[in-house]
C-alpha cells in the first residue's frame, strides 16, 4: 500500500511539472549555418556527411519543404530575420564593411529588432556567433536587444586563432567580444561557440529565454580539426571532405546545446528553429575554383543569385509540446516567418514601433490553417529581383531576360515557361512593383567598395611633404 501510495505521488508530481512546463512561455532557439548548402544534411539528402543531431530535429518537428531566406548573401538575410521585415524597407541590400568607427555602417537604429519585442515581455535574450549587422558601439547586439553576447562583430572568422598583429580589414583575425569586453576562445571556434549556448540554456533554464546560435560555419575559411577531416577520408574531394567536417562538428554542437536543454528539462517547450543565411556558394565562369564545395542539388545556382540555389535553404522547427513529430509543411515559407513566429508564441508585440511582415508559422504546420501563409514573396539585389507565388511560380531576372518556372515540376529552373505564360509574368511583376514601392534604395556601399574609399580618404589626408618624405 505505501509503495502504491508513493507512485501515485510521484505521478501526481510529474504530472503537475509537467503541466507547470506546458503552460510556461516556451524558450525560442534560431540555429543559423553560414552559406550551407541545402543538400549538404541528412533531411536534404546527404550522403557523405553526417548530420545525426539535425536529422533528429527534423524527425521530431517539421521539415519546411519550401523553406526561403530573404536575400541571397549574408548580411541583409539576418537582417531580414532580426528585424522580421524585408531588408530592402530601410536599405540594408548589401553586406556591411567591418568598422567600429562609422556609426552608419549597420542595421538601421530605427528598425526595432525582435529580441527586443521578447525582452519588453520578460525573456532573456542571448545571441552567440556571428552578427554582421554593423560593428560600431549603436549596433553592437547589447544595445539592440540581446541581454547576452558572445562572438564576432564582423562577416566571418578564423577558425583557430586571434592574431592583432595583422591588419583588421574585414577582423577575420580580431578578438571576440563576450558583451562589451573583449573575449577569446579555445581549440576550434565552431565548438566554442556550441559550448557558450549550452552553457546559455543552463544558466537562463528557470525562465523563459531566446537565444540565436549563429555559426560561421561551414562559411569560409574552410578549416577544421584534422582528426574531423580524417573522418571523412573517404570523400575524394579534399577541399569537400574539410567542409562536410566543419558541417559535422556544428552539427555536434547542435546536439550538444540540445542536450543542454534535455538535461535541464525544458526541450519539450522549446521552439528550436534551424537554418542557413543563404545558399551554398558555388564555382563560377569568372571564379571556376570559388565556392566551399557545398552542394544545392535540386536547384539551380547558388549564393548570390536569385536562383533557388541562392534562397532556398534547409529549414526546421521542433517544438514538441506543439508541432508532431514528422510533420512535412509543403507551402513556401521564409525566414521573417521565424521571427514573426517567436515574438507571437512569447505573447510580443509584432506592431509596436515597426510593423513585422512575416506571419506566425504554427497554426500552419498544426492543420489549424489551411491556407497558404504568403500568397506572394519578394526579392530584390541590385538589378535582380524575383517573386515567387503559393503555387510555385517563381518568376525571376537573374540574367539579362526575366524567366519564369514552375518549380512544382520544375525545381532545377531549367525550363523558362514566360513565352507560355506571358500574361501570368505581368501579373507576378506587377505584384513585385507594388511591393517594391515601399522599398528604399541601398543605404549602405559594399565592404569592398567601402574599404577602397575609406583607403583613398586616408591617402588623401596625408599631408603633402609627409607624402614626399615616405616617397624618398
Amino acid at each position: 500500500m505505501r509503495k502504491l501510495l508513493v507512485l501515485l505521488l510521484a505521478l501526481m508530481i510529474a504530472d503537475d511539472l509537467n503541466a507547470q512546463n506546458t503552460s510556461k512561455k516556451p524558450n525560442v532557439i534560431v540555429f543559423m549555418a553560414d552559406d550551407m548548402g541545402y543538400a549538404d544534411t541528412g533531411f536534404t539528402g546527404a550522403k557523405d556527411i553526417l548530420t545525426p543531431n539535425l536529422d533528429a530535429l527534423a524527425a521530431n518537428g517539421v521539415i519546411f519543404k519550401q523553406g526561403y531566406v530573404n536575400h541571397a548573401f549574408c548580411g541583409p538575410s539576418r537582417a531580414a530575420l532580426m528585424s522580421g521585415r524585408y531588408p530592402y524597407r530601410f536599405g540594408f541590400e548589401t553586406n556591411p564593411a567591418y568598422d567600429p568607427a562609422n556609426p552608419h555602417m549597420g542595421i538601421d537604429t530605427n528598425e526595432k529588432l525582435f529580441p527586443e519585442r521578447m525582452q519588453e515581455v520578460g525573456y532573456t535574450t542571448g545571441a552567440v556567433g556571428k552578427w554582421h549587422l554593423g560593428a560600431a558601439q549603436e549596433f553592437h547586439p547589447n544595445n539592440r536587444g540581446f541581454d547576452y553576447f558572445y562572438g564576432f562583430l564582423g562577416g566571418g572568422h578564423d577558425y583557430f586563432k586571434i592574431d592583432l598583429t595583422k591588419k583588421v580589414w574585414e577582423a577575420y583575425l580580431q578578438g571576440l567580444v563576450r558583451n562589451k569586453k573583449p573575449a577569446s576562445f579555445d581549440g576550434y571556434l565552431t565548438t566554442a561557440l556550441s559550448k557558450d549556448a549550452a552553457k546559455f540554456v543552463a544558466d537562463n533554464k528557470d525562465e523563459p529565454f531566446f537565444l540565436y546560435v549563429a555559426y560561421n560555419a561551414p562559411h569560409q575559411p574552410l578549416q577544421a580539426p584534422k582528426e574531423d577531416i580524417e573522418r571523412y577520408s573517404h570523400i575524394k574531394d579534399k577541399k569537400r571532405r574539410v567542409y562536410a567536417a566543419m558541417v559535422d562538428v556544428m552539427d555536434r554542437g547542435i546536439g550538444e546545446v540540445v542536450q543542454s536543454l534535455k538535461d535541464n528539462g525544458i526541450y519539450e517547450n522549446t521552439l528550436i528553429f534551424f537554418l542557413s543565411d543563404n545558399g551554398g556558394p558555388q564555382p563560377s565562369t569568372q571564379n571556376p575554383k570559388g565556392g566551399n564545395a557545398s552542394s544545392n542539388k535540386p536547384f539551380r545556382g547558388g549564393k548570390g543569385n536569385m536562383y533557388d540555389g541562392g534562397v532556398h535553404v534547409p529549414f526546421i522547427a521542433c517544438w514538441p509540446n506543439k508541432i508532431k513529430a514528422g510533420t512535412v509543411y509543403d507551402y513556401p515559407v521564409n525566414s521573417l516567418d521565424i521571427s514573426r513566429t517567436a515574438v507571437e508564441v512569447a505573447g510580443a508585440d509584432a506592431y509596436k514601433t515597426t510593423k513585422m511582415e512575416g506571419v506566425n508559422l504554427i497554426p500552419f504546420v498544426t492543420g489549424e490553417n489551411k491556407e497558404a501563409p504568403h500568397d506572394y514573396m519578394y526579392w530584390r539585389g541590385g538589378s535582380k529581383w524575383s517573386v515567387l507565388a503559393s503555387d510555385g511560380t517563381k518568376h525571376v531576372k537573374e540574367t539579362k531576360n526575366p524567366e519564369m518556372y514552375y518549380l512544382p515540376d520544375d525545381v532545377s529552373e531549367a525550363n523558362n515557361i514566360l513565352n507560355k505564360k506571358s500574361e501570368l509574368a505581368k501579373k507576378m511583376y506587377s505584384k513585385w512593383v507594388e511591393w517594391n514601392e515601399n522599398n528604399i534604395p541601398c543605404v549602405l556601399l559594399g565592404y569592398k567598395d567601402y574599404h577602397k574609399k575609406r583607403d583613398a580618404f586616408y591617402e588623401q589626408a596625408i599631408p603633402p611633404k609627409a607624402k614626399t618624405y615616405n616617397n624618398k
